[in-house]
């Protein structure tokens, strides 16, 4: 394990999933340049690469992850995303014992063990644990990966952050850093938060966002869009409970609306998960439908198919949102950081257009670099 004074981003992640799998997987197929950059939005950013990021800590709820090695846990069920990177050498972290809180939802318990989670017989830590180990560890980015719809245990680990002093990047949306009352906590605590719900590098929300803004770019009058999204992951089991997904729902939704050249009726918008097929596994297939007017208001449409495994698709923005973090932390910036909120995240403080967004995160590593 690494001391607290090697150099370097020291990482610790909440929840040992499919994300965390495509993380800690990425981290070592691109260590010291060894392999093809490709998917690398920025090689070095801020003075920082793949290789400087160091999982210290971690923490899950499932008893075939808790008590091994980050290394090792990554690959136990249910995870099942693509195994592109399976030498990945011992972190020295071991995975510790989480809160539960509203992580699990209860309809998973009827469904094989190698699709859900199953909970460890092992004591839950009160936050001063957690708070204590982020200080032992030297941990520098503390990354949110818990199931869409744990508002608890969200709010549980946001506290422990703000305790540590801990930067927070929250990649899923229950909504922390767009919160005013949360931010202001951030800010009062002198600790930078990124979020909310991680954008994936080329997904149904970005894909959909860029078609929006050429439509309202190019004249044309968007009348109504459905996206429906299927997968087989834990991520879209966990979401058949549909009371876990408004903040999803709405998360999506304004990520779309928010580059629209005028907002659309609420029953002229679907966005949002739609079924969960067990056998996809990992791969998350797009529907995308846009209808709209032409010049002399002819209709047209726009149907577009996308298939991408999920968890890949966001570990490349999830790098770079770490990076960001920690040079926040080194410049003395506070509470929300928008500008790479607004280009990483569905549901940041500020929207931004995406042009605007990559504009204001290039101006912020630049301004890092020197």
């Amino acid at each position: 394990m690494l001391s607290p004074a090697s150099p370097g981003i020291r990482v610790a992640l909440v929840g040992v999933g499919n994300c965390s799998s495509s993380l800690v997987q990425g981290l070592a197929h691109y260590r010291s340049g060894a392999n093809d950059l490709t998917g690398l939005m920025h090689h070095d950013l801020g003075g920082y690469r793949p290789e400087d990021i160091n999982v210290v800590a971690a923490w899950d709820v499932d008893r075939r992850k808790v008590g091994r090695d980050v290394a090792e846990a990554i690959f136990a069920p249910p995870n099942c995303t693509t195994v592109f990177c399976g030498n990945v050498e011992p972190t020295g972290a071991t995975v510790r014992m989480g809160r539960v809180l509203d992580g699990v939802a209860d309809h998973m318990a009827g469904y094989p063990d190698e699709r859900t989670f199953r909970v460890a017989d092992e004591a839950q830590p009160a936050k001063a644990e957690v708070v204590a180990h982020l200080r032992e560890t030297g941990t520098d980015v503390l990354m949110n990966y818990l199931p869409v719809g744990s508002q608890q245990g969200t709010e549980f680990y946001a506290e422990c952050a703000l305790e540590a002093g801990v930067a927070f990047v929250n990649n899923i949306p229950v909504f922390i850093a767009s919160d005013a009352g949360w931010a202001e906590r951030f800010r009062a605590a002198g600790v930078p938060i990124i979020g909310d719900d991680i954008k994936a590098q080329l997904g149904a929300t970005i894909v959909h966002r860029v078609l929006t803004d050429l439509f309202a770019k190019r004249g044309v009058k968007l009348e109504r869009t459905y996206q429906l999204n299927t997968g087989g992951n834990t991520d879209f089991l966990n979401m058949l409970e549909h009371s876990r997904l408004a903040s999803k729902k709405e998360s999506k939704t304004e990520a779309v609306q928010s580059v629209a050249a005028t907002r659309l009726a609420d029953e002229n918008i679907h966005v949002g998960p739609s079924d969960y097929v067990a056998w996809q596994n990992d791969n998350k297939v797009c529907f995308l439908r846009m209808e709209g007017q032409l010049f002399g208001g002819v209709p047209m449409n726009l149907e577009l198919r996308l298939s991408v495994e999920d968890s890949p698709n966001s570990a490349g923005v999830a790098i770079d949102m770490i990076r960001c973090a920690k040079i926040a932390q080194e410049r003395g910036l506070v509470g929300p950081i928008n500008p790479a909120a607004a280009y990483f995240c569905k549901h940041p403080p500020e929207q931004m257009t995406d042009d605007a967004a990559y504009e204001a995160l290039e101006a912020f590593i630049v301004e890092a670099a020197q």
